[in-house]
């Protein structure tokens, strides 16, 4: 998705549920599996229909056309999203410091000993 001439755009609060599905769903899907998923009170079938579409367009997913059914697929993975969004976070707000980041979250978030250590051996293996 992202080839380097084009930046990756940010996924909206809808966009981001429905990526959630989608990347559970783990490879091709139609838009009633989508829905099918979508906890109570599920939106209209059109409105989940509609932001597949716009996810499509966007480029965060892929489509093959049967007939009248467009069968859809991520076009990049959980992981690879999360990592662009945290090198966003980081670079935005911590300068592109982890250890900025990690102190933010040890001053904010209480962090435990045990996540400290966690985040250090992880350090440790880069």
């Amino acid at each position: 998705m992202d080839n380097g001439k084009q930046k990756m755009q940010e996924l909206t609060k809808a966009e981001l549920e429905i990526m959630q599905i989608i990347w559970k769903l783990e490879g091709e899907f139609i838009v009633r599996d989508v829905h099918d998923m979508m906890p109570e009170p599920k939106p209209a079938y059109n409105t989940v229909s509609t932001m597949v579409r716009i996810l499509d367009t966007k480029g965060f997913l892929t489509h093959k056309t049967y007939g009248h059914t467009n069968v859809y697929r991520a076009a990049l993975t959980k992981d690879e999203y999360t990592g662009h969004f945290m090198q966003g976070v980081l670079n935005s707000f911590f300068d592109g410091s982890i250890s900025r980041l990690v102190t933010f979250f040890s001053k904010n978030r209480n962090l435990s000993v045990q996540e400290a250590d966690e985040i250090l051996k992880m350090l440790d293996k880069k």
